[in-house]
């Protein structure tokens, strides 16, 4: 079991911001700004490359939470959104996850 699954069923200890039945947001702990909070679904595949048509519904509950997460976290001025896709783009927990970065003005990509 990948320690995402582990935190969505509550083996793991995590600094939690938001949750329902489809995802869960909580703090990296190895943050890249200011704010950095990882929304993960609740259902487990690798990446974008692995999903599938039941897949979908938990990839759009993130996005449609996303703003009010970025909200409650004290994003006022934009934030980032950063998806890995596999080892080559820096991917290291093999459980889709969107890194919603902000609290600062980020440097341009």
């Amino acid at each position: 079991m990948c320690i995402f699954c582990k935190i969505i069923q509550g083996e793991m200890p995590t600094k939690k911001v938001f949750e329902n039945d489809k995802i869960i947001a909580f703090h990296d702990i190895n943050p890249q700004a200011k704010v950095h909070i990882l929304v993960v679904p609740k259902i487990h595949f690798i990446n974008v490359d692995d999903m599938r048509q039941e897949h979908v519904e938990y990839l759009t509950e993130c996005f449609v939470q996303i703003p009010q997460i970025a909200k409650r976290a004290g994003i006022k001025n934009g934030y980032r959104l950063i998806i890995n896709n596999g080892e080559d783009a820096g991917q290291l927990v093999q459980h889709l996850h969107i890194h919603l970065m902000g609290g600062e003005q980020l440097k341009i990509c």
